[in-house]
């Protein structure tokens, strides 16, 4: 039975360990008993330590080890540390590299409802420049054609952008039909088995008032025969939408807008919902969420790190296929 959670710890320089202990105190004895931690324990406890944070931790080998409820179970990676807020870069990056790959490990193991990792500096990844975790967990599922899709959800309104972390100079060369399918077919597909429902898309176009439809466009050269083509496949498709207005009051009638790239429908979608949202990566071999923040540095021990995003994720996988 699919019923573990699994939580990686993400960036030892990070508000991580302080929304980890929020959520765990907000979660009830019930919801505890399948979640586990994959990170340094002796890390987790020097920074609880140093945080001021009491909460009870145990040291376990596996996901298939069941303890008492009230315990937060850490699987062990180990690391190498002096002040736990302050890990060398170079013994982060193979911590992160290694937790990354444990949770992979778990992602696919058939007790595991789903993973969610904790914010990570995307400079601590190997390539760091040419990836984040959604292409790293992509890579590790043998997904090279760009299929995966970045969602970022709320309850109201889901965001996918086409192109994720890339320079915005080189975003044009990527709008081309074949990738404008395949992202939302494995969205499509995703969305009606996660949520049950077939969503409403609608998908902005690239440039400002869509260029004016002008011949040599991207809106008439790619956007426009994606829409038409996915259409004739029975996908609910809409657009291409006017980026500058679309999130005033029309994103209402959609279930999914896609923008061409990240900051395009990221940006207003965090103006409108805040932290109250989750990362889903769609196309994956199993579901792996995340907080929809970075690892907040600047206010590591200030007792100001909202959890709100990580208690939405852990209440996502465990509301998943209910």
């Amino acid at each position: 039975m699919k019923n573990r959670i699994i939580i990686i710890g993400g960036d030892p320089n990070s508000i991580n360990s302080e929304i980890i202990y929020k959520v765990w105190k907000r979660l009830s004895q019930n919801e505890k008993k399948n979640i586990f931690l994959l990170a340094s324990f002796d890390l987790i406890r020097a920074q609880y330590k140093k945080l001021g944070s009491k909460i009870n931790l145990i040291k376990v080998k596996d996901i298939n080890e069941s303890h008492p409820f009230n315990c937060l179970k850490i699987v062990d990676i180990p690391l190498n540390f002096k002040d736990p807020f302050k890990v060398p870069i170079k013994n982060s990056s193979k911590y992160i590299e290694n937790s990354l790959n444990l949770g992979h490990k778990f992602g696919l193991n058939k007790k595991t409802k789903g993973i969610i990792n904790c914010p990570i500096n995307k400079q601590l990844l190997k390539n760091s420049k040419k990836i984040g975790v959604t292409e790293f967990f992509a890579s590790k599922c043998k997904i090279y054609n760009g299929s995966e899709v970045m969602m970022i959800h709320n309850k109201k309104l889901s965001v996918v952008p086409l192109t994720t972390h890339i320079n915005i100079k080189d975003v044009p060369k990527h709008i081309k039909s074949d990738l404008i399918i395949r992202k939302v077919k494995v969205l499509e597909k995703n969305f009606r088995k996660l949520f049950k429902k077939k969503p409403k898309i609608g998908i902005l176009g690239l440039n400002p008032h869509n260029a004016e439809f002008d011949k040599n466009s991207e809106e008439i050269s790619s956007i426009i025969p994606s829409i038409l083509k996915l259409k004739r496949n029975g996908i609910n498709i809409s657009g291409p939408l006017s980026a500058d207005t679309t999130f005033v009051n029309n994103y209402k009638t959609y279930n999914v807008i896609i923008g061409m790239y990240h900051d395009q429908v990221l940006t207003p979608f965090k103006t409108l919902f805040h932290f109250d949202a989750i990362n889903i990566t769609l196309g994956l071999d199993y579901v792996r969420v995340s907080p929809d923040h970075g690892p907040a540095v600047d206010l590591i021990g200030s007792n100001k790190g909202n959890y709100l995003s990580l208690f939405r994720c852990i209440k996502f996988l465990q509301n998943l296929n209910k």
